[in-house]
């Protein structure tokens, strides 16, 4: 195995090759650094313990510096030279957290990092597993205790029980590949419920009925509902997340960010002059960066649901789900006669194979139009009149 003077020029410096390789330092007999084929560069320490060659993985760089790697590689010998297992040492020492502990270094290590979706997982938590498993150790959740959870959840939340067995794993994954933790309670554990996609689509009548329900809400609630009708964008990622920096007073156009957007990619949503409407009517209030800002006004609201039960009660369409209104928008928009290819711009999905590389057209002429006629129907199906007048919200 090569030998170098390991310096944070020779770190950088090291390219990937096709199976991974350990480069040892001169300086500190067996301190080295990793090399992974995909490039990823993983301090670590061997040592004989028990007569038995040992490894201690320290951290990946440049996470960590190769300053403090060497000191820990240094503590680490410095305990084997005592009769002690630093492996060991370490292990016990990870295995001692609670899963309120390892949730939390999930929370703020990855997904704030890596996940537009972050908050779903936290709310996921606070409501679901960590009332079980908060002060358990992460070491002694197994997978009897969550397969008790989970199909508990089951026979009320069956899709939660399916999200939250999701998350449970992915937290259990992610702790492993960064040597947290061993083991994973639901590796082998089946999701606890069946899930079928969802077709529900409101009739025209029904539309009529959950609309009017929506005036008796509060009305920034109100206003959030109506704008998923209208402008037919997800109701959590992206209506919910609406900036009034985003927001073309002037042009009528809503852009949304990329790390906002489901697919990763800035998406342009024109904005139909019923939508334009209910936007100038918050506008007069707004205090915050958010069109509609939680308790604090310095972050967007968070729990739509309890709102919208109570509009579903009041409309007596007990089986609508906020989902349910962007896919009846986008399914009475084709039932119009507008192209489908349009509608998939309007909802923002990503397009599969070559032409999309290539098909640059932004589709802004097709996908206002298609909005404004939009607009237009659903101002007919939700009122008394038989044409819409422009503005009417």
């Amino acid at each position: 195995m090569p030998r170098l003077n390991l310096t944070n020029r020779t770190l950088q410096s090291l390219k990937p090759v096709p199976t991974r390789m350990d480069y040892f330092d001169r300086g500190l007999p067996g301190f080295c650094v990793r090399v992974a084929s995909q490039g990823l560069k993983t301090f670590a320490v061997m040592y004989r313990h028990a007569g038995r060659l040992r490894r201690l993985t320290i951290g990946r760089y440049p996470t960590l510096s190769l300053a403090d790697a060497r000191n820990e590689a240094r503590e680490a010998l410095r305990q084997a030279a005592l009769g002690n297992d630093p492996a060991s040492l370490k292990q016990q020492e990870r295995q001692a957290g609670t899963f309120g502990e390892l949730a939390g270094e999930y929370i703020e290590r990855w997904a704030k990092k890596k996940k537009r979706s972050w908050l779903a997982d936290q709310h996921l938590l606070e409501r679901c597993l960590l009332p079980r498993f908060k002060n358990v150790r992460a070491s002694e959740v197994s997978r009897k205790d969550a397969r008790a959870l989970l199909e508990t959840m089951a026979e009320t939340t069956p899709i939660q029980a399916n999200r939250a067995h999701s998350l449970l794993s992915t937290i259990y994954s992610w702790a492993n590949s960064v040597d947290l933790i061993e083991h994973n309670p639901c590796v082998g554990l089946r999701k606890p419920a069946t899930e079928n996609q969802r077709d529900r689509v409101l009739t025209e009548a029904e539309l009529k009925k959950v609309w009017n329900a929506m005036g008796a809400e509060q009305s920034g609630f109100a206003s959030l509902f109506k704008l998923c009708l209208l402008t037919v964008q997800r109701s959590g990622a992206e209506v919910r997340r609406m900036r009034w920096q985003d927001i073309d007073m002037d042009t009528y156009w809503w852009t949304i960010p990329a790390e906002f957007s489901k697919n990763g990619l800035t998406h342009r949503v024109p904005m139909s002059s019923p939508a334009m409407r209910i936007i100038e009517t918050l506008q007069d209030a707004a205090r915050s960066p958010w069109v509609f800002p939680g308790r604090s006004r310095q972050e967007h609201c968070q729990n739509i649901q309890i709102p919208f039960r109570r509009v579903r009660k009041l409309a007596g369409i007990m089986d609508v789900r906020i989902h349910d209104l962007r896919r009846t928008a986008a399914s009475l928009m084709t039932g119009m006669g507008i192209p489908r290819l349009t509608v998939s711009k309007i909802l923002n999905h990503a397009e599969p194979g070559v032409t999309a590389v290539y098909d640059r057209h932004s589709y802004d002429r097709e996908k206002r139009d298609a909005l404004d006629a939009w607009a237009k129907r659903l101002m007919v199906v939700v009122s008394e009149l038989r044409e819409a007048p422009e503005g009417n919200a």
